[in-house]
């Protein structure tokens, strides 16, 4: 398993979407910036709060989400 201290589910934040720890910056906006281009340099100057690690675990995140996606379909 991926070290991921820093994501956190919770129904009662940003309806249930997984965020960056004690923020309510969600996972998918951090990957949506960086889908659409901008780099982590940017990800970081948009949302200050957030540290280089929180991207990281984000892509991190997001890897583990679609290899359990995999793993469920072939089984």
């Amino acid at each position: 398993m991926v070290k991921l201290d820093r994501i956190t589910v919770n129904p009662n934040i940003c309806l249930g979407q997984p965020t960056i720890w004690g923020m309510r910056i969600t996972v998918s906006v951090i990957l949506k910036m960086l889908a659409n281009g901008n780099s982590v340099a940017e990800v970081l100057e948009a949302y200050p709060e957030l540290e280089s690690e929180d991207v990281t675990q984000a892509l991190k995140y997001a890897a583990w989400v679609v290899s359990e996606q995999i793993q469920n379909y072939v089984m």
